[in-house]
């Protein structure tokens, strides 16, 4: 996912490191939460008051329906544009209230539509919507590595190897094709709706041993897009050198 490359030599050591820790930090932190979760929720007493949190909901939805259906859309959309906003929490209400196969068309319409704003912001308005000091270090050593032409394969596993927030403002501020960004974020997202809609079911069911395997699939997907990431990278360095 880094590519220490002899272009950021001295005095960028910081920037071209960040890559590597930050895959290695969302990693673990994917599976502590998960092992949290898992442990936490396996308290009868816990998953009690989770059940009838949802059992209140769960009707407010079911009478308006198409209006918890756009108000989920939009929120996982914003979670898709923000780091600090996650819609992972608004999954068990979704997948008590709707099936499964609904929760995850509705996730990842709303994902694919928070990337295509976030691709919009980055091309027309120049930067991202909240410019953090870890997303504006990623966007920066990426803008230096990637090039406007840059081709599927390697949006791709950039989508899959970056945090979520990620890749539309590089994209965007790259002026990469709509058309090759767009067919590569719809793509990504499959998985990543599947499993966090699995996630759901498994804490609403108390499925803690689904919990942890799930959290381990995501880390290993996240990490194995990041080396592949990094390997490519590196022989682009060799290639151009």
């Amino acid at each position: 996912m880094d590519d220490r490359s002899a272009a950021a030599e001295h005095g960028s050591g910081h920037t071209t490191a960040l890559p590597s820790r930050s895959r290695w930090w969302r990693a673990l932190a994917l599976l502590v939460v998960c092992g949290i979760a898992a442990v936490v929720f396996s308290f009868d007493a816990v998953h009690d008051a989770l059940l009838r949190v949802l059992a209140m909901a769960e009707p407010v939805i079911a009478a308006h329906p198409r209006v918890g259906a756009v108000a989920f859309v939009v929120l996982s959309a914003v979670s898709a544009m923000l780091a600090f906003f996650s819609s992972a929490v608004l999954v068990p209400v979704a997948v008590v209230t709707w099936d499964r196969w609904v929760t995850i068309v509705l996730l990842w319409l709303g994902w694919l539509l928070g990337g295509i704003c976030a691709y919009s912001i980055g091309r027309w308005l120049g930067r991202p919507l909240v410019n953090t000091i870890a997303s504006a270090r990623l966007i920066a050593f990426y803008q230096r590595k990637v090039s406007a032409d840059v081709g599927f394969p390697m949006v791709l596993l950039l989508q899959f190897a970056l945090p979520s927030e990620i890749p539309g403002y590089l994209f965007g501020l790259l002026r990469v094709r709509f058309r090759t960004y767009l067919a590569a974020l719809a793509l990504a997202e499959i998985p990543y709706a599947v499993g966090t809609v699995l996630l759901g079911e498994s804490l609403v069911r108390q499925q803690g041993g689904w919990l942890l395997a799930l959290g381990v699939i995501g880390a290993g997907i996240s990490l194995i897009a990041a080396w592949l990431l990094h390997r490519r990278l590196g022989r682009r360095r060799s290639s151009s050198g």
